[in-house]
Protein backbone atom coordinates (compact mmCIF):
# COMPACT_ATOMS: atom_id res chain seq x y z
CA UNK A 1 0.00 0.00 0.00
CA UNK A 2 1.50 3.84 -0.72
CA UNK A 3 0.20 6.40 1.66
CA UNK A 4 0.32 10.52 1.27
CA UNK A 5 -0.16 12.74 3.12
CA UNK A 6 -2.61 14.96 0.53
CA UNK A 7 -3.46 18.30 3.26
CA UNK A 8 -3.55 18.91 7.03
CA UNK A 9 -5.25 15.27 8.43
CA UNK A 10 -6.35 14.62 4.90
CA UNK A 11 -4.96 11.23 3.79
CA UNK A 12 -4.51 9.37 0.55
CA UNK A 13 -3.87 5.50 0.03
CA UNK A 14 -2.83 3.48 -3.09
CA UNK A 15 -3.18 -0.46 -3.47
CA UNK A 16 -0.52 -1.80 -5.02
CA UNK A 17 -2.32 -4.80 -5.55
CA UNK A 18 -4.94 -3.76 -8.22
CA UNK A 19 -5.53 -1.45 -10.53
CA UNK A 20 -4.23 1.02 -8.54
CA UNK A 21 -7.10 1.76 -6.24
CA UNK A 22 -7.41 4.56 -4.36
CA UNK A 23 -9.23 5.18 -1.16
CA UNK A 24 -8.59 8.20 1.75
CA UNK A 25 -9.47 9.35 5.18
CA UNK A 26 -9.88 12.35 7.16
CA UNK A 27 -8.88 12.57 10.55
CA UNK A 28 -10.78 14.46 13.33
CA UNK A 29 -9.59 14.92 17.45
CA UNK A 30 -11.85 12.04 17.96
CA UNK A 31 -12.26 9.86 15.41
CA UNK A 32 -11.70 9.65 11.58
CA UNK A 33 -13.72 8.95 8.52
CA UNK A 34 -12.64 6.40 5.59
CA UNK A 35 -13.38 7.46 2.38
CA UNK A 36 -13.33 3.66 0.57
CA UNK A 37 -11.48 0.51 1.40
CA UNK A 38 -8.95 -1.16 -0.80
CA UNK A 39 -8.30 -4.57 -2.77
CA UNK A 40 -7.38 -7.12 -0.32
CA UNK A 41 -7.78 -7.29 3.15
CA UNK A 42 -4.23 -6.80 4.15
CA UNK A 43 -4.04 -3.37 2.14
CA UNK A 44 -7.57 -2.41 4.67
CA UNK A 45 -6.12 -3.26 7.49
CA UNK A 46 -2.73 -1.92 6.70
CA UNK A 47 -5.08 1.74 6.53
CA UNK A 48 -6.83 0.87 10.04
CA UNK A 49 -3.54 0.37 11.48
CA UNK A 50 -2.01 3.45 10.50
CA UNK A 51 -4.82 5.82 11.68
CA UNK A 52 -6.01 4.01 14.76
CA UNK A 53 -2.40 2.28 15.77
CA UNK A 54 -0.02 4.91 14.38
CA UNK A 55 -2.41 8.44 14.56
CA UNK A 56 -4.63 6.77 17.69
CA UNK A 57 -7.88 7.64 16.41
CA UNK A 58 -10.97 5.66 16.14
CA UNK A 59 -12.82 4.61 12.61
CA UNK A 60 -16.19 5.87 13.18
CA UNK A 61 -17.44 6.01 9.61
CA UNK A 62 -16.77 4.53 6.22
CA UNK A 63 -17.56 5.90 3.25
CA UNK A 64 -18.62 3.86 -0.05
CA UNK A 65 -18.44 5.62 -3.55
CA UNK A 66 -19.62 2.49 -5.09
CA UNK A 67 -20.60 -1.09 -4.71
CA UNK A 68 -18.11 -2.33 -6.44
CA UNK A 69 -15.94 -4.81 -4.45
CA UNK A 70 -12.44 -3.37 -4.55
CA UNK A 71 -14.07 -0.54 -2.51
CA UNK A 72 -16.37 -2.33 -0.43
CA UNK A 73 -15.23 -5.31 1.28
CA UNK A 74 -12.74 -3.97 3.46
CA UNK A 75 -16.10 -2.18 5.09
CA UNK A 76 -15.69 -5.72 7.57
CA UNK A 77 -12.21 -4.79 8.60
CA UNK A 78 -13.66 -1.54 10.45
CA UNK A 79 -16.06 -2.96 13.11
CA UNK A 80 -17.95 -1.20 14.66
CA UNK A 81 -17.90 1.78 11.99
CA UNK A 82 -21.13 3.45 10.58
CA UNK A 83 -21.21 2.76 6.51
CA UNK A 84 -22.36 5.82 4.65
CA UNK A 85 -23.24 5.13 0.74
CA UNK A 86 -26.12 5.83 -1.53
CA UNK A 87 -29.26 3.56 -1.33
CA UNK A 88 -28.64 2.60 -4.65
CA UNK A 89 -25.34 1.05 -3.77
CA UNK A 90 -27.18 -1.02 -0.19
CA UNK A 91 -29.30 -2.68 -3.06
CA UNK A 92 -26.27 -3.02 -5.40
CA UNK A 93 -24.34 -5.20 -2.62
CA UNK A 94 -27.19 -7.02 -1.51
CA UNK A 95 -27.62 -8.11 -4.88
CA UNK A 96 -24.21 -8.77 -6.42
CA UNK A 97 -21.29 -9.10 -4.00
CA UNK A 98 -22.78 -11.25 -1.67
CA UNK A 99 -22.60 -14.15 -4.33
CA UNK A 100 -19.36 -12.72 -5.67
CA UNK A 101 -17.90 -13.38 -2.28
CA UNK A 102 -19.01 -16.48 -2.06
CA UNK A 103 -17.54 -17.60 -5.31
CA UNK A 104 -13.66 -15.86 -4.21
CA UNK A 105 -13.80 -17.70 -1.15
CA UNK A 106 -14.15 -21.12 -2.93
CA UNK A 107 -11.13 -20.19 -5.40
CA UNK A 108 -8.77 -19.03 -2.27
CA UNK A 109 -8.13 -17.72 0.96
CA UNK A 110 -7.42 -14.29 0.24
CA UNK A 111 -10.86 -13.62 1.54
CA UNK A 112 -11.85 -16.43 4.31
CA UNK A 113 -12.32 -13.61 6.83
CA UNK A 114 -13.95 -11.07 4.70
CA UNK A 115 -17.42 -10.88 5.24
CA UNK A 116 -20.45 -8.46 3.41
CA UNK A 117 -21.00 -5.50 5.56
CA UNK A 118 -24.19 -3.45 4.09
CA UNK A 119 -24.21 0.24 4.32
CA UNK A 120 -26.47 1.72 7.22
CA UNK A 121 -26.39 5.34 6.13
CA UNK A 122 -27.74 6.18 2.96
CA UNK A 123 -29.07 8.77 0.84
CA UNK A 124 -30.78 9.29 -2.37
CA UNK A 125 -30.77 12.43 -3.40
CA UNK A 126 -28.96 15.78 -2.63
CA UNK A 127 -26.23 15.81 0.14
CA UNK A 128 -25.12 14.45 3.63
CA UNK A 129 -22.81 16.64 5.27
CA UNK A 130 -20.23 15.63 7.93
CA UNK A 131 -17.87 17.70 10.23
CA UNK A 132 -14.65 15.88 11.28
CA UNK A 133 -12.80 17.73 13.84
CA UNK A 134 -12.23 21.35 12.01
CA UNK A 135 -12.67 19.10 8.11
CA UNK A 136 -16.60 20.00 6.72
CA UNK A 137 -17.10 17.11 4.54
CA UNK A 138 -20.22 17.29 1.85
CA UNK A 139 -21.24 13.85 0.43
CA UNK A 140 -23.42 14.08 -2.92
CA UNK A 141 -24.22 12.07 -5.54
CA UNK A 142 -22.23 11.75 -8.50
CA UNK A 143 -23.82 9.14 -11.37
CA UNK A 144 -22.51 8.49 -14.86
CA UNK A 145 -20.17 5.93 -13.75
CA UNK A 146 -22.49 3.94 -11.89
CA UNK A 147 -26.20 4.95 -10.50
CA UNK A 148 -24.83 4.34 -7.16
CA UNK A 149 -21.92 6.94 -7.28
CA UNK A 150 -20.93 9.57 -4.67
CA UNK A 151 -18.30 11.46 -4.24
CA UNK A 152 -16.74 13.58 -0.88
CA UNK A 153 -15.59 16.80 -0.90
CA UNK A 154 -13.78 18.15 1.70
CA UNK A 155 -14.55 21.79 1.88
CA UNK A 156 -11.53 23.48 3.42
CA UNK A 157 -8.94 21.90 1.12
CA UNK A 158 -10.57 21.90 -1.35
CA UNK A 159 -10.06 18.03 -2.29
CA UNK A 160 -12.49 16.02 -3.75
CA UNK A 161 -12.74 12.44 -3.49
CA UNK A 162 -14.39 11.18 -6.67
CA UNK A 163 -14.88 7.30 -6.44
CA UNK A 164 -14.88 5.86 -10.01
CA UNK A 165 -16.60 9.16 -11.05
CA UNK A 166 -13.33 10.38 -12.27
CA UNK A 167 -10.50 8.09 -13.39
CA UNK A 168 -7.75 8.47 -15.53
CA UNK A 169 -9.98 6.96 -18.39
CA UNK A 170 -13.23 7.62 -18.19
CA UNK A 171 -16.01 4.28 -17.77
CA UNK A 172 -19.79 4.24 -17.77
CA UNK A 173 -20.48 0.18 -18.50
CA UNK A 174 -23.16 0.59 -15.88
CA UNK A 175 -24.03 3.98 -16.22
CA UNK A 176 -24.54 6.53 -18.70
CA UNK A 177 -22.01 8.57 -21.11
CA UNK A 178 -23.93 12.18 -21.02
CA UNK A 179 -24.74 12.20 -17.08
CA UNK A 180 -21.16 11.40 -16.61
CA UNK A 181 -20.07 13.81 -18.81
CA UNK A 182 -22.52 16.29 -16.99
CA UNK A 183 -20.67 15.17 -13.38
CA UNK A 184 -17.34 15.77 -14.44
CA UNK A 185 -17.79 18.52 -16.09
CA UNK A 186 -19.52 20.02 -13.04
CA UNK A 187 -16.23 19.33 -10.96
CA UNK A 188 -15.17 22.53 -12.72
CA UNK A 189 -17.04 25.25 -10.30
CA UNK A 190 -15.70 23.41 -7.43
CA UNK A 191 -12.35 25.53 -7.28
CA UNK A 192 -10.34 22.32 -6.54
CA UNK A 193 -7.29 22.01 -5.17
CA UNK A 194 -7.00 18.20 -5.46
CA UNK A 195 -9.04 15.67 -7.53
CA UNK A 196 -8.07 11.71 -5.48
CA UNK A 197 -9.59 9.42 -8.69
CA UNK A 198 -10.95 6.20 -7.45
CA UNK A 199 -8.00 4.62 -9.29
CA UNK A 200 -4.59 5.90 -10.33
CA UNK A 201 -2.96 9.17 -8.64
CA UNK A 202 -4.01 12.09 -6.80
CA UNK A 203 -4.39 15.24 -9.34
CA UNK A 204 -2.79 18.22 -8.29
CA UNK A 205 -4.06 21.60 -8.76
CA UNK A 206 -2.34 22.66 -11.50
CA UNK A 207 -3.27 19.52 -13.53
CA UNK A 208 -7.18 19.46 -12.65
CA UNK A 209 -8.61 21.79 -15.43
CA UNK A 210 -6.25 19.41 -18.25
CA UNK A 211 -6.85 16.18 -17.37
CA UNK A 212 -11.23 17.66 -16.68
CA UNK A 213 -11.35 18.32 -20.60
CA UNK A 214 -8.77 15.15 -21.11
CA UNK A 215 -12.02 12.65 -19.95
CA UNK A 216 -14.70 15.13 -21.58
CA UNK A 217 -12.96 15.43 -24.53
CA UNK A 218 -12.68 11.38 -24.73
CA UNK A 219 -15.85 10.89 -23.95
CA UNK A 220 -17.07 12.95 -27.07
CA UNK A 221 -14.82 11.21 -29.50
CA UNK A 222 -16.45 8.08 -28.14
CA UNK A 223 -19.88 9.64 -29.35
CA UNK A 224 -18.59 10.78 -32.44
CA UNK A 225 -16.89 7.37 -33.21
CA UNK A 226 -19.88 5.99 -32.59
CA UNK A 227 -22.53 7.72 -34.32
CA UNK A 228 -20.25 7.18 -37.48
CA UNK A 229 -20.07 3.17 -37.29
CA UNK A 230 -23.68 3.39 -36.94
CA UNK A 231 -23.29 4.60 -40.20
CA UNK A 232 -21.31 1.97 -41.82
CA UNK A 233 -22.14 -1.32 -43.38
CA UNK A 234 -19.95 -2.97 -41.19
CA UNK A 235 -19.80 -0.61 -37.61
CA UNK A 236 -17.47 -3.37 -35.88
CA UNK A 237 -15.10 -2.95 -38.05
CA UNK A 238 -14.91 0.87 -37.45
CA UNK A 239 -15.39 -0.14 -33.59
CA UNK A 240 -12.47 -2.03 -33.89
CA UNK A 241 -9.94 0.47 -35.60
CA UNK A 242 -10.73 3.03 -32.96
CA UNK A 243 -7.74 2.88 -30.23
CA UNK A 244 -7.60 4.52 -27.18
CA UNK A 245 -4.72 6.86 -28.21
CA UNK A 246 -6.90 7.63 -31.39
CA UNK A 247 -9.74 9.10 -28.91
CA UNK A 248 -6.56 10.72 -26.71
CA UNK A 249 -5.59 8.76 -23.86
CA UNK A 250 -2.47 6.96 -23.48
CA UNK A 251 -2.78 3.63 -23.35
CA UNK A 252 -0.49 2.82 -20.57
CA UNK A 253 -3.09 4.14 -18.15
CA UNK A 254 -3.56 2.24 -14.83
CA UNK A 255 -0.77 -0.33 -15.94
CA UNK A 256 -2.36 -1.19 -19.29
CA UNK A 257 -5.96 -1.33 -17.90
CA UNK A 258 -7.19 1.03 -19.77
CA UNK A 259 -7.42 -0.66 -23.77
CA UNK A 260 -9.96 -3.51 -22.39
CA UNK A 261 -11.95 -0.53 -20.77
CA UNK A 262 -11.83 1.15 -24.24
CA UNK A 263 -12.95 -1.26 -25.93
CA UNK A 264 -16.01 -2.19 -23.64
CA UNK A 265 -16.79 1.37 -23.49
CA UNK A 266 -17.11 1.52 -27.19
CA UNK A 267 -19.01 -1.35 -27.27
CA UNK A 268 -21.17 -0.38 -24.59
CA UNK A 269 -21.95 3.09 -26.13
CA UNK A 270 -22.88 1.16 -29.53
CA UNK A 271 -25.48 -1.20 -28.27
CA UNK A 272 -27.00 1.40 -26.22
CA UNK A 273 -27.46 3.65 -29.83
CA UNK A 274 -28.51 0.43 -31.50
CA UNK A 275 -31.42 -0.18 -28.68
CA UNK A 276 -32.23 3.72 -29.13
CA UNK A 277 -32.45 3.37 -32.56
CA UNK A 278 -34.65 0.09 -32.48
CA UNK A 279 -36.99 1.81 -30.24
CA UNK A 280 -37.37 5.46 -32.21
CA UNK A 281 -38.34 3.05 -35.72
CA UNK A 282 -41.07 1.05 -33.36
CA UNK A 283 -42.68 4.79 -32.50
CA UNK A 284 -42.80 5.91 -35.99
Amino acid sequence: MIRERISENVYWFQSEVYAQVAAGAVIGTDWAVVIDTLPVPEETLEVREFIEGTLKVPVRFVINTIYHADHTWGNCFFPGAGIIAHSLNRQFVKEKNIQALENAQKQGSDYLKTKIVLPQITFENGALNLRVGKKSLKVFCTPGNSPDGISVFVREDRILFTGDAFLPLPVFLEGDIDQLSQTIASFKDLGLENIVQGHGDVILRGEIEGAIDSNLKYLEELKKVVAVAMKRKDPQKRLEETTVESCGKSRVLLGGLVEDLHRRNLAYLYQQEVAKLAVDQKTK
